[in-house]
Formats: structure tokens, sequence, C-alpha cells
């Protein structure tokens, strides 16, 4: 569903990715590890279109979108859940969700996706008319992934969406993601601090350090490696 071909890009003079190449198979949950500052975010950004890529190609559903800006990515059905939680605080939970509502395919789903949105996250309909500044870290994250859900994606990539969550809220989120994929039949591109959650919730692993996949292989493969663990994750 979603080919990276080479990809380089930066920052001003500093490269950050080195011919990063990977693919994301429709259906499946793919996880990039590695430890902070190896260049995981710069790659989403750079697949989104939020960084100008330097190099490389990337291919969704067939088609070239290298260089296509963000917004007619989204209206492919590519969407970014950043880190961090980037809400309207002062607004709603219902009304922060139809703000995810803006594409016109979107608006013609819009009930029939808060329902599914709701039923992923329970706690979303029941702080419907709360404001979105007053949830708790895990549902302000809550809120953030079901915002994205509105515009109907059928790819998803995830930056740390557990960071910074109690360990029973970060299980909670990252068991919703196994669910969007059952329900939704998401493809989903994960980064993710929690390495063991990730192994266990990912079909594919790719293992980036100082901008360059160092390894890659189905979750059994990467879980029953010492070496890789040990050189690039750590544990």
């Amino acid at each position: 569903m979603l080919n990276v071909n080479a990809l380089e890009s930066g920052y001003g003079p500093m490269q950050v990715l080195w011919g990063v190449s990977l693919e994301v198979k429709k259906g499946s949950i793919t996880s990039l590890l590695g430890p902070n500052g190896v260049g995981k975010t710069t790659l989403l950004r750079t697949v989104f279109g939020s960084i100008e890529p330097w190099g490389g190609r990337i291919i969704y559903e067939g088609q070239e979108i290298t260089h296509l800006p963000t917004h007619k990515k989204v209206d492919m059905g590519l969407v970014l859940v950043p880190e961090g939680r980037h809400l309207f605080v002062g607004m709603s939970v219902h009304e922060n969700l139809i703000m995810g509502a803006y594409l016109r395919k979107a608006l013609d789903h819009m009930e029939e996706s808060l329902n599914l949105v709701y039923s992923l996250f329970p706690v979303l309909k029941a702080r419907n008319h709360q404001r979105a500044g007053s949830l708790s870290g895990g549902e302000q994250q809550m809120l953030t992934i079901g915002r994205a859900l509105m515009t109907r994606p059928k790819l998803i990539m995830l930056d740390e969406p557990s960071q910074g969550l109690a360990p029973k809220l970060a299980l909670e989120v990252l068991e919703t993601i196994k669910k969007m994929r059952l329900e939704m039949s998401l493809s989903i591109l994960l980064v993710e601090q929690n390495v063991e959650a990730s192994l266990n919730l990912s079909d594919y692993i790719y293992i980036i350090h100082e901008g360059s996949i160092k390894a890659e292989g189905d979750s059994e493969k990467i879980k029953g490696s010492k070496d890789i663990r040990e050189a690039y994750l750590g544990i």
C-alpha cells in the first residue's frame, strides 16, 4: 500500500535520512523502532509532506506522491497523528471530532464516523460535551487519534501515541490501535517508544539507526534475535 524507496531528507544543511526504504502492506500494522533521535519522526513527516524530501520516491496505492502537498495526501486517505496532543482545548470533544471531518467524503459519512470513533473510544462518548482541555492525558490522546479517524483514512501513521501516558492507559491506546486495524481495515505505520508492545502488536518491524534501516523482519524474527534487540533496541 505504501512503498518508500531510498528516501533522503533533513533540516537545513543537516541530513537525517539516508536512503530509507520500507513497505506497509494493506491491512497490516508496521512498526518503525529505534532509539530517540535516529530519524523516526523525520521519516513520518517526510512521507506526509511536512518535510520536503531531498531524494527517493514515495508510492501510495500505486501512485507516486513524493512531492504532493499534505492536504492532497489526506484527501487520498493518508493521515499522520503527530507526537503530542494537538487539540482545540477550548472546544468540546464533539467539536474537536467534527473538525476532523472537513473533507467532502468525510462530511458525507460524519455520523457513521462519529459512531465508529465512539465505539472505539467509549470514554469520548461519555465526555462528549466536555472541553478537550479538561480531559486526562490518555483521553486527549484518544481524542487526537479519533479526530484523525474522522477523515476516513486508509493508512494512518502514528508517532509515539503512548508517550507520557501511565502504563495502563498506554496499553489501552495500543489495544485500540489493534481494534482500528480489525474494525476499520486500516493500514498502520507506527512509531512507538514501548518496544515490547510494538513487537507484540505489529506484523512487520523496521529498525532504524542513524537515519538508515539496519534490520527488518516479522515480529517473531525480531523478538527472536538477541543481537538485533541488544544492538538497536537496548533490550
